[in-house]
């Protein structure tokens, strides 16, 4: 093993935590509402469940547990695992790091992770990737003393912690593949058999609640992922190429890992290496080959090959450390200088112009103002329902409306349900409720005759001001049909 001196931990520790306080004191004063995705994640933790429509259950869990021992559920709260999370998984990576190079790599390793700009990112805005990253992490670390102790101890925890990781986040199968890839192209990195079996026994007990759970509720999640990865469903041979999207989302991991580890992580292909180097190039960078394919198919978002840069991070930075020193300490200060924007920006979220008519975090303005106008229309006019269509504006008022008395409802899918509203809060008419209704349809109908709009809602400075909502009244009885 490498000398290592146990001094970089105290020194990293006292970063990440210094980054991750100043993380935290920022993110109370974040004027950005809640996004879609993290009202909806609080809305799962509401029914706790061993799976959800489109995602495992534990960052639902996380939320849930915070949001009760703080009394509150407020952004600010259900936001505050994101940067404890990531700061974690930084010092599981520094020790990950130390171990297989040197406690000097250790410290580079863990302030690096913490300054990412995908982390910092994922400590103002609550994501599954968040969740993910520790147990992912730890299931790293512990494969690596495997491959070392030869332990069925360590292929246990190995396997407990990518099920954790996995029901954080279906994408922690990912570690199958980067594993196996390295197994069979570097010896050092294979394990035996009967390690194999444990971790992957351990791994199945772990995840058996979800599996259960998909079995039990037609298979949601996998048919959500295969919308998502929709060249499945649509496999004919003519299929167009996107090539616009698959250049959008390889330039968009300059941005996600910063651009100077990004670029050195895949110079490093290029380059000799040992047996480490290359094993934890396997780990990391297949992931980023397999959803570029999916992105030239189809689509893919920026964060879809997060998982790539855990064990990236851990050999790009010992990389440059030995060899591009200047380069580490540029990506460093810039990555930090990013990082430190992104929190800061939403503190000043509603008046951040740089000349433009509108505030630059637009999109994270006017989604709780949005649902009280509405709550407030409903109550005004003695409806104790309200139907809507679009899925942010279903999170928004199920978080916003907990308290209000006004019942939600998405209206109800053709066929299977599109989200997660559809599946567990389908409108269906009876004849002693006239809800209000909310769409941006241009007309709606009920039973062939036209209803007139109660009223247009103002929809300037936020997230819908490039769209015109409309509010009915909507008769008893009436399922109402909408013309785009």
């Amino acid at each position: 093993m490498p000398s290592r001196s146990d001094s970089w931990v105290i020194n990293a520790g006292l970063i990440v935590v210094a980054i991750t306080a100043l993380r935290i004191v920022l993110l109370a004063y974040s004027q950005a509402d809640a996004f879609v995705d993290e009202a909806q994640y609080w809305l799962w933790g509401q029914t706790l469940d061993f799976g959800y429509y489109s995602k495992p259950p534990i960052a639902a869990w996380v939320i849930r547990l915070t949001t009760d021992l703080a009394g509150s559920d407020t952004a600010f709260w259900i936001r505050l695992p994101g940067p404890v999370f990531h700061g974690a998984t930084a010092l599981i990576l520094g020790v990950w790091a130390a171990r297989l190079f040197d406690g000097p790599a250790g410290w580079w390793v863990a302030v690096s992770y913490a300054t990412l700009p995908i982390v910092g990112l994922g400590s103002i805005v609550m994501s599954t990737d968040t969740i993910m990253a520790p147990f992912f992490a730890a299931a790293l670390l512990f494969h690596s003393r495997l491959l070392e102790t030869r332990s069925g101890r360590d292929a246990a925890l190995a396997g407990l912690m990518i099920g954790l990781a996995f029901m954080s986040k279906y994408a922690a199968v990912y570690f199958f593949m980067g594993a196996g890839l390295a197994a069979i192209f570097v010896p050092a990195y294979r394990i035996s058999i009967r390690n194999l079996a444990v971790l992957l026994a351990v791994f199945a007990v772990v995840i058996s609640p979800n599996i259960y759970w998909n079995l039990a509720n037609d298979l949601a999640t996998i048919e959500h992922t295969l919308d998502n990865v929709d060249w499945v469903r649509d496999a004919s041979p003519e299929q167009r190429l996107h090539f616009g999207a698959l250049l959008e989302f390889f330039g968009s991991q300059f941005a996600v890992m910063g651009p100077i580890l990004f670029a050195a992580l895949l110079w490093m292909v290029t380059r000799k290496k040992d047996s480490l180097v290359a094993g934890l190039l396997w780990l990391s960078l297949p992931v980023v080959v397999l959803v570029c394919v999916q992105a030239l198919l189809s689509r893919a978002y920026g964060n879809w090959a997060f998982a790539a840069y855990l064990a990236g991070t851990v050999a790009v930075v010992p990389w440059l450390l030995a060899n591009a020193r200047r380069f580490l300490v540029a990506s460093l200060v810039f990555n930090t200088v990013l990082a430190l924007a992104l929190p800061v920006a939403t503190v000043f979220a509603q008046s951040l112009t740089f000349g433009r008519p509108a505030p630059v975090l637009i999109r994270a303005l006017g989604r709780d103002e949005m649902s009280r106008q509405i709550l407030d229309l409903a109550t005004n006019n003695g409806a104790q329902a309200v139907v809507a269509v679009n899925r942010d504006v279903l999170a928004d008022l199920f978080l916003t409306g907990q308290d209000s008395g006004i019942t939600v409802y998405a209206l109800a899918a053709r066929g299977r349900a599109k989200n997660y509203y559809q599946q567990k809060f389908p409108y269906m008419p009876d004849v002693a409720t006239s809800p209000l209704f909310v769409t941006r349809a241009a007309t709606v109908a009920c039973d062939g005759a036209a209803i007139v709009p109660l009223q247009t809602l103002d929809t300037s400075g936020g997230a819908y001001q490039r769209w015109t909502y409309r509010a009915y009244r909507l008769p008893p009885g009436c399922l109402p049909q909408i013309t785009y």
